[in-house]
């Protein structure tokens, strides 16, 4: 039922059956209580959906309901937290049935039934029933509140029992408190009944009692409550009194606008007809004028308007709602001055709560026509001011509900009043709904302000922008003229100063897509303003106006430069040397804060964006003294990124490059393609040596700014700075944890290939035959990077970078000299890279297969030299690679083992698949598992395919001995070569594993690789049959042999090994070690003769392997022997007597 929460309504046509067929149920004599329990569950979630006001109408309530539905309720324990629902429904059923038009005194009957016992009557009973379900603690003291409402409000009922009951009330509020919890289920009981009952009372019963109900609310201080709900119906029960003191009337001096059809208000527009309207006539006078307000109402009002200033949302929505109904009963003078006390709270004296209340409220007035056109005048620039609001607290702001509310406001205006009473104000709020569409930085608020944009159109005949709404894009809609200015306005005033770094960055970029719609506004009138606001003493203000004044900057001139004019056409003499003082003023003066600390990582991004782009908009500062200092503060802070904090380094660093980039560009070519020889020597120079910086960042800052540096620069000292890149991608003992140093170094070596590009003959000049082996050399070496920190595979940042260089660089060379890509060198990549794709990361996997899938499709021209192409393509074709989710290892998996086929790429497309297998995402693990296995049953007929596979398997564990990333992989579960025969005594797979796997835990303290070797010698997975998927839990024995099925010396060395593992110094290894042993030969029992055995399992269950070294030796030799294989000897240790 719950789909059904958006639109209820849906569920109309449907809701008398299902009430009909769970009703007969109910009233089932012979139902099994739980049945009707569950009946009723099921009513309740229809209700709770479409809402008991629509629900209660189809509920039976004839006379003969009456009696039924007692009984049922007084059958109910209030007590039974389980059967809530059908106390709940059982009440609002009777809250129907008590509206039956007879007296109730009818029903009772003979109260006397026996002498000396009476019959409460059926008066008595509901009122008793609906006293009792007030109290209690859940969903039933709604269903109470209601019946007591429409019972207490009868005309036979009111006489003799409102009085009673209101008594009643009053004395539970009074002795109850919010402080505990008791209290606050009893005075919610008793503000939910009290409230209904002022709400469908009438008016002359209830007056009597309201001014009694007023001063006992105020005694029990809600408005000091922390419950959130007894706020609300403090506030609801305060307004139904409000509206009981005064008379029910429609206000004659209320603002009637007439004609509320969008679609007629459409159709008079179309026709021309609504300057033709008859205006609707306002009354200058109320006809009750001189009436008495009643004292109570001043107080009544004076608790609504504090209710707009209340923390919760849902307690000011229902005071809004309250001073709308009140004012729709007040003189036209009185309403006027709660109109002026509602505008009170928009002072900035005032919270967000109050601004937000004070919003709903006028929105409420507006909405009732009880705020006159006379009144926009105040309330429109408030309501401006309102869809702007935005108040920095803390980490995060205030203001999207305000901003939200006016939105609200500004969508009942435009249903509320005639076209000429908005339009001296239409244009000033159409353009503020629309740059809060555009430019707010909460979601609901632009959808709110679209919304609100949309009425306005639509009732206010704002034809001109209709496109513009539906486009719904900033730089369309400034083309419309009366937008322009205010969007520019907006961005300068409220955005470049935004407390949010991300907000200011945009609205700089918003600016440059504006400027190309005003710029002589953007040159003349903002630019000056953006000038002066790089100098405030506001961080944020200056770094969003420096944004901005590049931003806005670089549009000037890619306007200029389409007209073939330069900059400084649009920029006057005074402009340019208020850019140029930016740097020079924030550095000379302000250094010492401004490029330190916290604000110093705002303002060198800034600075260096600045740069960028002034340098991009060819400035004419060529010789002047600010290059160097921009030179100065590139350097400077590309040397001190190890000062910055880590979540702004990256874009800092990527800001400084790019600068550097435009500055060299630009202004250090002394002809075209030629460098001036001093800046080029100084330049690479220095940035060589800062390669070998100790601090990590400092190179990769200066890798990356070689990376990015001109061709012209790069002109006859190519070698040189690759030379210093590749010792940057070295690894060596001093510097292994510099993973990220690598990475930017093999990122700054494929950039450079990229801008010097390939040129016969000219190793100091471009990528050539002399110098491509040595760049391949440097970028295939770092994809056996597997460096490993506190934050995890950091190793992978280095191999991704070199899949990706390697990707660029070979396809350069294949589009202009394909003959520099030589036949070992392209297998080696697609080798290397066929690896990545089979290993455990899974977005690492996806970004190798994309690389990989890169280099065996590219066709502009093919790349030469790829290793089993056209067993390639067919494996992996263009139709269908492109669907695949390579990051999921149930799809990438099944598809990369098929490598192991082709005898170029089994190697390394193994040694992947062994790290994945021994990973630890279950997901990778099943996965890498299944398709191994599935490739398995494949060769398992194929006596040459096992022995390839077999050897390579062991090829793969003698090249990684040693190795931690791959030891433990190899010495769990992961021996996996089917078909081999285990009546050999001398296989040489089983020999050679055996050798492999004693020199791998020969000497080893670490007890997870000799748990590991224990598995492996004592069941080593041989497989003959067809495993599942689970094979890679350790107890899973069934369907295997183990290592020591092998007769003879592998069998013996087998058991050799174990019994040395009885023996070991470490009391876990010696006691897993016997439980292995134990389960080996209950599973292989030709392991020893049947006559020994009984005594072998005894010695290895009743010996406690865990206790001391000395005393465990005794059984541990026993076993020994019982096992054939000769006694370990203590050897003694070098230099002991």
């Amino acid at each position: 039922m719950n789909k059904y929460q958006e639109q209820p309504h849906l569920l109309d046509p449907h809701l008398e059956w299902m009430m009909n067929s769970l009703l007969d149920i109910v009233r089932d004599q012979t139902a099994p209580a739980s049945l009707v329990h569950l009946a009723f569950k099921f009513l309740y979630i229809i209700t709770k959906v479409r809402g008991y006001k629509i629900f209660l109408r189809l509920f039976p309530h004839e006379v003969a309901d009456m009696e039924p539905v007692l009984d049922l309720i007084a059958n109910q324990n209030p007590k039974d937290h389980e059967t809530w629902e059908t106390r709940y429904m059982l009440l609002l059923w009777l809250s129907v049935t008590c509206l039956i038009p007879f007296d109730f005194c009818r029903l009772d009957g003979n109260l006397i039934t026996q002498p000396g016992q009476t019959r409460l009557s059926v008066m008595d009973r509901i009122l008793q029933i609906a006293e009792s379900y007030l109290v209690v603690g859940d969903k039933a003291r709604d269903g109470a509140a209601v019946l007591v409402a429409r019972f207490i409000t009868r005309p036979d009922v009111k006489h003799s029992k409102m009085a009673g009951f209101l008594d009643w009330s009053l004395c539970n509020l009074a002795r109850s408190s919010f402080q505990n919890v008791e209290g606050v289920i009893t005075m919610d009981g008793m503000l939910q009944a009290l409230a209904q009952i002022f709400k469908h009372g009438k008016r002359e019963d209830c007056l009597p009692y309201a001014a009694t109900v007023l001063s006992c609310l105020d005694n029990c201080r809600l408005p000091e409550s922390n419950q959130t709900l007894l706020r609300k119906l403090g506030v609801k029960l305060v307004q139904r009194l409000g509206l009981t003191f005064l008379k029910p009337k429609v206000a004659a001096w209320r603002y009637q606008r007439g004609c509320r059809s969008l679609a007629a208000n459409l159709q008079l527009l179309t026709q021309g007809q609504s300057e033709q309207k008859q205006k609707p006539p306002l009354l200058t006078s109320d006809d009750n004028e001189d009436e008495d307000v009643p004292e109570g109402v001043e107080s009544v009002i004076e608790q609504l308007l504090a209710g707009l200033k209340d923390k919760d949302t849902v307690v000011r929505w229902s005071a809004a709602k309250g001073i709308g109904r009140m004012a729709g009963r007040l003189p036209r003078v009185l309403a006027d001055d709660v109109v002026g006390s509602v505008l009170d709270c928009f002072s900035f004296q005032e919270t967000d709560r109050a601004w937000h209340g004070g919003c709903l409220a006028l929105a409420e007035l507006g909405r009732r026509g009880l705020l006159l056109p006379s009144r926009l005048a105040d309330v429109v620039p408030v309501i401006l001011k309102a869809l702007t609001y935005d108040e920095k607290r803390g980490a995060c702001s205030v203001g999207t509900n305000v901003r939200d509310a006016a939105c609200y406001v500004c969508w009942a205006f435009a249903r509320a009043y005639e076209p000429q009473e908005l339009k001296p104000f239409v244009t000033t709020i159409s353009s503020a709904l629309l740059i809060t569409t555009v430019f707010d930085r909460d979601i609901n608020c632009r959808r709110a302000a679209s919304a609100a944009f949309q009425e306005n159109v639509g009732r206010q005949g704002l034809e001109v922008t209709v496109s513009a709404f539906c486009v719904f894009c900033s730089v369309f809609i400034a083309g419309f003229p009366e937008y322009t200015q205010p969007m520019i306005d907006h961005l300068v005033t409220m955005k470049t100063n935004h407390w949010d770094r991300v907000i200011r960055e945009l609205a700089a970029k918003a600016l440059h897509n504006l400027t190309q719609q005003a710029p002589v506004y953007c040159a003349t009138r903002v630019f000056p303003m953006l000038l002066s606001m790089t100098l405030s003493s506001d961080l944020h203000t200056r770094h969003g106006s420096i944004l901005a004044c590049a931003e806005v900057a670089y549009a000037l001139h890619r306007l200029a430069a389409q007209e073939n004019r330069p900059i400084t056409d649009h920029l006057d003499e005074q402009a340019l040397q208020g850019l140029k003082q930016i740097h020079q003023q924030n550095l000379l003066t302000l250094f010492s804060f401004l490029f330190r600390g916290l604000g110093g990582e705002l303002m060198r991004q800034a600075v260096c964006i600045l740069i960028e782009k002034l340098s991009l908009s060819k400035m004419p500062f060529k010789g002047d003294p600010v290059i160097d200092g921009w030179q100065w503060l590139i350097n400077d802070t590309l040397r001190s990124l190890h000062l910055i904090s880590s979540h702004s380094r990256q874009q800092i660093k990527d800001a400084a490059v790019s600068a550097l980039a435009a500055l060299c560009s630009e202004y250090y070519v002394k002809e075209p393609g030629e460098a001036d020889p001093a800046i080029q020597e100084a330049l690479i120079t220095q940035y060589l040596a800062e390669l070998r910086n100790p601090e990590e960042m400092t190179r990769c800052g200066f890798s990356l700014a070689l990376g990015a540096l001109p061709r012209f620069l790069l002109k006859g000292r190519l070698q040189q700075v690759l030379t210093g890149l590749r010792a940057v991608t070295h690894t060596s003992p001093e510097d292994v944890s510099f993973a990220e140093s690598r990475r930017d170094g093999l990122k700054a070596i494929a950039g450079i290939c990229q801008t010097v590009g390939v040129k016969a003959g000219a190793p100091d000049e471009a990528v050539c035959r002399e110098n491509v082996s040595q760049i391949y050399s440097a970028l295939l070496g770092c994809m056996d990077d597997y460096t490993k920190d506190s934050r995890g595979d950091v190793g992978s940042w280095v191999r991704k970078a070199a899949m990706t260089s390697l990707m660029d660089l070979t396809l350069l060379l294949a589009r202009s000299q394909p003959e520099l890509i030589e036949a070992h060198t392209c297998e080696r990549i697609m080798c290397c890279v066929a690896q990545q794709a089979s290993e455990k990361i899974d977005g690492f996997r996806a970004h190798a297969t994309s690389v990989f899938l890169t280099l065996l499709h590219f066709d502009s021209p093919p790349i030469p030299h790829v290793p089993h192409r056209e067993e390639l393509e067919k494996l992996f074709p263009r139709s269908s690679v492109a669907s695949v989710n390579w990051s999921a290892a149930s799809q990438a998996f099944p598809r990369i083992t098929q490598l192991l086929g082709l005898p170029t790429y089994r190697y390394h497309v193994l040694l992947g698949l062994v790290v994945s297998v021994g990973g630890l995402t279950e997901s990778t693990i099943r996965h890498s598992t299944q398709s191994l296995f599935e490739y398995m049953r494949g060769i398992q007929s194929d006596p040459q395919a096992l022995g390839s596979f077999g050897g390579t398997l062991l090829q793969i564990f003698e090249d990684n001995l040693l190795k931690d990333r791959t030891e433990l992989t190899f010495l769990t579960e992961k021996m996996c070569v089917p078909g081999l025969e285990c009546s050999s005594s001398s296989h040489p797979f089983a020999v050679k594993l055996l050798a492999l796997c004693k020199k791998e835990i020969k000497n080893s303290k670490d007890i997870h690789k000799l748990l590991s070797g224990i598995s492996v010698c004592s069941r080593t997975h041989l497989w003959l049959g067809a495993p599942g998927p689970h094979r890679a839990h350790r107890s899973a024995l069934a369907g295997f042999c183990g290592m020591v099925q092998f007769p003879g010396s592998v069998r013996k060395g087998a058991l050799l090994q174990l019994c040395l593992l009885l023996g070991h110094r470490f009391p876990p290894i010696r006691k897993t070690t016997a439980s292995q042993v134990y389960e080996m030969l209950l599973t292989y029992s030709d392991v020893v003769s049947a006559d020994v055995l009984d005594e072998v399992v005894a010695v290895l269950s009743d010996t406690a392997w865990n206790a001391e070294l000395a005393v465990v030796r005794a059984p541990r030799n026993r076993l020994c022997d019982l096992l054939g294989v000769p006694r370990p000897q203590l050897v003694p240790k070098p230099g002991a007597c």
